[in-house]
């Protein structure tokens, strides 16, 4: 009895996308509907007798998704996620900075 062997295509360097977005921006379009939704709750509003949750739940990601299309055109694979690090994490601008610690005695 003769092994049947199918092939697997694999593409490891193929991007995951969603319309058009990678994966790890779509948690910020899902980020930004929950928090939305949220602080239209605060609001208690209505549009054309709409409340203004639901309002801002749909539409703030709905037009998000255009705004990071514009904002990673031409940027490279995982930029948003790298944008985050950067700014929140800290900066050493200068390998020769002063230590924090003290070279001297501090009382003689």
């Amino acid at each position: 009895m003769a092994l049947e062997v199918t092939p697997v295509h694999r593409n490891l360097h193929q991007r995951v996308t969603f319309f058009s977005l990678e994966f790890e921006d779509l948690f910020v379009v899902i980020g930004l509907a929950a928090f939305m939704s949220i602080f239209g709750r605060f609001l208690n509003r209505e549009i054309n007798g709409i409340p203004l949750n639901v309002v801002l739940q749909y539409a703030v990601p709905i037009a998000a998704v255009p705004v990071l299309l514009l904002f990673k055109y031409g940027k490279p694979r995982g930029y948003l996620r790298d944008l985050w690090t950067w700014h929140v994490q800290p900066k050493i601008y200068c390998g020769l900075e002063a230590d924090a610690e003290f070279t001297k005695e501090f009382l003689r």
